[in-house]
Order: C-alpha cells, then sequence, then structure tokens
C-alpha cells in the first residue's frame, strides 16, 4: 500500500466504512484501517433501527438527514434493497397510558412538521397494526418511513463502494497519531493530510482528552416466527431510559427481523467493559419486553449476546475537527444511533473536509464544545 494518502480513517465500523466511502466518492486519496472484522464491534451488535428521533431539533436534523440518504444508498443500482436487507417496517412507538400519550401527541406533531410521515393511532387502531400487544394501552405514534437493515452487511457494501473508488483497506491497529498520520501497531506509519477517528469506544486511547463513556447493552434474538409483529416495536418511555446519564436501564423495544426472527432489547449499563452476558439485566430486559407483548414469553429464544456504545456526556455524537489536534476529525459517540446517524456523519466529515455546502450545520456536534472556550483552539484555525 501506498504510505501517504489524502485521508485515513481509524475504524471499519458501519460509521468508518460510510466516511471512506463519502470521501473516496469525492475525489480523495482514503485509506482505512481496521485490524479486525469489518462492522463486526459495535455495528455487528446492533439492532439496524433507522429511525428518526427528535429529543432535539439537532437530533432531529441528523436523524432525518440520515434517513434520507439511506433511502438513496438501498436504491442505488436499481435497488440494493436485498443486499442491505433492508425493510420499511416503520416504527410504532407505544404509549403505556395518558400521560405517555399526551407525549405521543407532541411527537407526531412535531415529527409532521418536519416533513416526517407520523401518524397518531387511538389504542384500537394500535391493536389493529399489533395485536400481540397487551390489553389496555392507550395508543401511539406510527412513523412510516422508519426502516431497518443488517449493519455488518451494509458496512461491507459501503466499503465495497469505497474500494471501488480507490480505498485502501489496511489490516493493523493505530496505536497513536502523528503529526501527519498514524502510527500503526506493525511499526508503519500512514502519511495523510486529515484523520478521522471513527472506531466508537476506541477513540478513548487516540483522544483521551474528549470524554466517552462505555454503555454495555444487551440484545436477544428467537428463533423464526414470520408476521409475529409487523412493525418496530418501542415504548415512549424508551427515550428517558436512552438519554439516563448514569444507572441501570432497560426498555421495550423489539424488532421484526425479514428473516422472520424477533429481536429483542434494550439495555443500558454504564462503565461495564466485560462482554459477558448479565443473566440479572438479560432478565430484566425480557421482563419488560414481556410486559409490552405477553406472547414473547412462549417464543424460543436462540442467542443473546452484548456491545458497546460510545457515549457522550450530552448525548450527541462528536461529529467534526479536534480543537486541540491539527488535523484530527472525530466521528464517534454515536450512542446507540451509529447505524442511522453513519450517513450523515460521513456526509458532514466529507462537506467539512472538502470545503463543501452541507444539507445541515456542524455545530452542534463540534467536539469543541466539551472544552472550555477561553482555552479550546477554534476549530476553523486548524
Amino acid at each position: 500500500m501506498s504510505a501517504h494518502v489524502d485521508i485515513v480513517i481509524v475504524g471499519g465500523g458501519i460509521v468508518g466504512c460510510a466516511c471512506a466511502a463519502a470521501l473516496a466518492k469525492h475525489g480523495q486519496r482514503v485509506a482505512i484501517v481496521e485490524p479486525s472484522t469489518i462492522g463486526g464491534g459495535a455495528t455487528a451488535a446492533g439492532m439496524g433501527h433507522l429511525v428518526v428521533m427528535d429529543d432535539n431539533p439537532d437530533e432531529l436534523a441528523l436523524t432525518r438527514l440520515s434517513l434520507e440518504l439511506w433511502r438513496q444508498l438501498v436504491s442505488q443500482n436499481g435497488g440494493e434493497f436485498h443486499r442491505h436487507e433492508f425493510s420499511q417496517c416503520g416504527t410504532l412507538w407505544v404509549a403505556a397510558d395518558q400521560e405517555e400519550m399526551d407525549v405521543a401527541v407532541h411527537k407526531c406533531r412535531v415529527l409532521n412538521e418536519h416533513g416526517v410521515n407520523a401518524e397518531l393511532l387511538t389504542a384500537e387502531q394500535m391493536y389493529e397494526h399489533e395485536p400481540q400487544l397487551r390489553p389496555g394501552l392507550a395508543g401511539g405514534v406510527l412513523v412510516n418511513d422508519d426502516a431497518l437493515v443488517y449493519p455488518p452487511k451494509s458496512a461491507q457494501i459501503l466499503l465495497e463502494q469505497a474500494m471501488n473508488f480507490g480505498t485502501q483497506l489496511v489490516r493493523d491497529r493505530v496505536i497513536g497519531l502523528e503529526e501527519h498520520g498514524v502510527r500503526l501497531q506493525s511499526g508503519e506509519i500512514i502519511r495523510a493530510r486529515e484523520i478521522v477517528i471513527a472506531n466508537g469506544i476506541g477513540a478513548r486511547d487516540l483522544v483521551p482528552d474528549l470524554p466517552l463513556r462505555y454503555k454495555k447493552g444487551h440484545l436477544l434474538i428467537t428463533d423464526r416466527y414470520p408476521r409475529f409483529i409487523r412493525h418496530q416495536l418501542v415504548e415512549l418511555g424508551y427515550i428517558k431510559s436512552a438519554h439516563a446519564a448514569d444507572g441501570d436501564s432497560v426498555a421495550f423495544n423489539l424488532q421484526p427481523r425479514p428473516t422472520g426472527q424477533v429481536f429483542i432489547g434494550s439495555s443500558r449499563q454504564f462503565d461495564v467493559t466485560h462482554k459477558e452476558v448479565d443473566p440479572a439485566m438479560l432478565k430484566k430486559m425480557l421482563a419488560r419486553a414481556i410486559e409490552y407483548v405477553p406472547q414473547l414469553a412462549q417464543l424460543k429464544a436462540i442467542r443473546s449476546w452484548t456491545g458497546f456504545r460510545a457515549a457522550t456526556p450530552d448525548g450527541m455524537p462528536y461529529i467534526g475537527p479536534h480543537p486541540r489536534y491539527k488535523n484530527v476529525w472525530m466521528a464517534t459517540g454515536h450512542e446507540g444511533l451509529g447505524i442511522t446517524t453513519s450517513l450523515a456523519t460521513a456526509d458532514l466529515i466529507k462537506d467539512a473536509i472538502c470545503e463543501q455546502t452541507s444539507a445541515i450545520s456542524m455545530l452542534p456536534f463540534l467536539p469543541a464544545r466539551m472544552f472550555n472556550p477561553e482555552t479550546s483552539i477554534d476549530p476553523t484555525q486548524s
């Protein structure tokens, strides 16, 4: 391989592969460094849910843009739906009571105002869509354009696209940053004009001054039960769980895989770094799911596993130049939205590096927000 490229990307998960594809298509000479399986880390551990989130205007803008980019990606070459295992199943946000139904009304209105296809469902309408839900729920919001993919396969497809434009895949581990490149475990140095750090929680080893925390999650998948559910089902209380600043939590989150299997989530444990399944946490997560869909208790589970999300203090990803390291760009800290926001993240990184106008502002996601403004380096001057 060449020892000198325009851009070196650290990490071969879906965010790194998306960045490689976007930059290579724009004429940049790219090398992507990944010591293990492409899409084999947090990418492989995720559910692959492509979801518009409206917790705040910036997250809404990022996720909405990314879903539009996903639709473009899977429609290429006459339709790549099957290669990505893409399914536009929609998301049904379930309201357990009147208080959550009030949240549903607000959520539906906000999404509609931003051009997202969402409809408010009464309890009766919701049960017509999903009869497996337990009686007594209040209703919900159906977001029709949300979808799902199989993340490891999508990461591989993005890498293939990047390599078709000349990207080099380097099977090694980055152990340090140089002034103009990265140092590999093999001893080699790859020289590059810009460095993109896209290796999730592993970014802590290279840029320790940016706060990132481990957020461990459990997942379980069942045997095949076609049409058991038809939509991604998520409790409206999920949002509170997802953005909790500390402590362990679980939330009801079911996904209908195209294979007929049912994917069950979700859980969160801060600062737990071992990969072993925690039986107590798994039991708690399954109890929450069965509380909403009692018939789940009759299904046969075939596998459970864990993964690590990279979490930031404010729940927003780091996208943009590092304020203290010249020519180093961050693309990490996506927590549970890395699959959804991978394409928009790549677009923002590509536009900034190539000095193009972006569809949305990068400003809310800049890593510089974590530093004292009086001591930070202006990223526009780096």
